[in-house]
C-alpha cells in the first residue's frame, strides 16, 4: 500500500464534564491540538448542543480533526486524519491533556491506495483487520 495519510479514531473516557460541555474550552483544545500537530487550519466550526454536548470540526490543509462530546458520560470521540506531513499522535495527546481524559483508546489506520489492484479493481478489507 502507498500510504497517503494516518487516521486516528479515538475514544476517551473519564474526561472533565465541565470542559466537555464548554464550547470555548473545546475550541481552545482544538486550536492547541492543531498547533501541536503541525497542521494548517482552514476552518473551525464548534457547535453546542442542548441540553449538553459539543461537536467541533476543523478542516485542515492536511485533512481534518473532529470531536464529539458526551459530558454526562465524561466521554468524547475524536477523529484525526492527517495526509502527508503533520503529527496526529501529538495532536491527540494535546486533546487528551486539555480535556483531562484519564483513559484513551486510539486506533491507528494507515490510509492509502494499492499500487496494483486485483482484477475487480477493488480491495476489501474488514475494518477490524485495520485496527492496531
Amino acid at each position: 500500500m502507498k500510504q497517503v495519510g494516518t487516521h486516528l479514531v479515538v475514544d476517551a473516557w473519564e474526561a472533565s464534564e465541565d470542559l466537555l460541555n464548554d464550547p470555548e474550552a473545546i475550541r481552545r483544545a482544538m486550536l492547541e491540538a492543531i498547533s501541536a500537530g503541525d497542521a494548517t487550519l482552514i476552518d473551525l466550526c464548534v457547535h453546542q448542543f442542548s441540553p449538553h454536548g459539543v461537536t467541533a470540526t476543523a478542516t485542515l490543509a492536511e485533512s481534518h480533526i473532529a470531536i464529539h462530546t458526551w459530558p454526562e458520560h465524561g466521554y468524547f470521540a475524536a477523529d484525526l486524519f492527517f495526509c502527508g506531513r503533520g503529527k496526529p499522535e501529538r495532536a491527540m495527546e494535546v486533546l487528551q491533556t486539555a480535556l483531562k481524559a484519564k483513559k484513551v483508546r486510539t486506533r491507528d489506520i494507515t490510509r492509502g491506495f494499492e499500487e496494483a489492484a486485483d482484477s475487480t479493481n477493488r480491495v476489501r478489507e474488514p475494518f477490524y483487520q485495520t485496527l492496531v
